[in-house]
């Protein structure tokens, strides 16, 4: 029978929270309008940055599993097909990494396999 880890609990109190807070956010907050207006906001005051910006912008949205939807086809519509699919693309595979490699790093048990 394993004993009474207290980092444990913690590590799993805190990513319960953690998921807890992000999902509240996600229901009680304006995510749309926000990234509607993040949208405009590229389109209109960054230019040439805007695909990079994007890109850029993909990451935390992927690690919080924030629904990018609105950021896709925001691109799509704003730098074309191919400029806005290689932004969406390279941006979601980053995110994807970084989640992954978090995920990896934050470990729930007190193991050290």
């Amino acid at each position: 029978m394993a004993s009474f880890n207290w980092v444990s609990f913690l590590r799993i109190t805190l990513l319960l929270l953690l998921v807890a807070a992000i999902t509240v956010a996600c229901f009680t907050l304006p995510v749309e309008k926000i990234l509607k207006d993040f949208l405009l906001w590229v389109e209109q005051d960054l230019g040439p940055w805007g695909p990079l910006v994007l890109a850029v912008a993909y990451v935390p949205l992927t690690v919080l599993a924030v629904p990018a939807s609105v950021l896709t086809l925001g691109g799509g519509y704003l730098f074309g097909l191919p400029i806005g699919f290689l932004a969406d693309s390279i941006g979601a595979v980053i995110g994807a990494t970084a989640a992954f490699l978090l995920g990896r790093t934050v470990r729930v048990s007190g193991d050290s396999k």
